[in-house]
């Protein structure tokens, strides 16, 4: 499935900043991104699982906020970009 990350981590505390980094991590190892607190990532329902698990032990439910969407359909005729898109399709061949 294709799902979009977003997330907000107070980062006003030492311990906010290495939650901010950390929340980072998680989703680069699920997805890209795309704009500095958004990420885009296709994983299957085992993959959302682990990856909910780790955020609920990552973040302040208190402090920071996260959500996740998924794009049902084509990721074409879900997303529409405005300026800049720094979105790869890592699936299709890559010519270097």
């Amino acid at each position: 499935m294709q799902i979009v990350i977003t997330y907000d981590v107070n980062t006003e505390t030492k311990a906010g900043r290495r939650r901010l980094r950390r929340v980072a991590k998680l989703c680069e190892d699920y997805g890209q991104r795309v704009q500095f607190s958004v990420f885009e990532c296709s994983v299957n329902e085992m993959q959302m699982d682990a990856m909910l698990a780790a955020f609920e032990e990552e973040i302040n439910a208190e402090l920071d906020s996260l959500r996740i969407y998924r794009l049902h359909g084509q990721r074409s005729g879900a997303v529409h970009t405005l300026g800049k898109d720094s979105y790869r399709d890592f699936s299709a061949p890559m010519i270097i």
